[in-house]
């Protein structure tokens, strides 16, 4: 790695993610996160001319299974044990304060 990453750096990026880090967390973080970023430039001095790009190492292959029609739970008996419900729906409080 042509510039080593300081301790500074992670503090840095830390308050920019909006997270508190201890002194030790700090110290710890730096040393692990330098060692990630000397491996991924040990990875970009290999020579990868004749391989083929992926996404994934391995071929994926999505297993679903047929859509079968079959009964479900009545709507009204389900909502019937909600705690709340409101114009045929789920209640539930809001996350982010008052609508507008």
């Amino acid at each position: 790695m042509t510039s080593p990453l300081r301790r500074e750096d992670v503090a840095k990026v830390a308050k920019l993610a909006r997270l508190s880090l201890t002194d030790e967390e700090l110290d710890l973080f730096t040393t692990q996160l330098g060692q990630i970023l000397e491996h991924a430039n040990d990875m970009s001095t290999l020579n990868l001319d004749d391989v083929i790009a992926t996404a994934h190492p391995f071929g994926l292959i999505n297993v679903v299974r047929d859509d079968v029609v079959r009964p479900s739970l009545d709507r009204d008996v389900v909502l019937a044990m909600a705690p709340d419900t409101e114009e045929g729906r789920f209640a539930v409080p809001r996350i982010m304060g008052e609508a507008p």
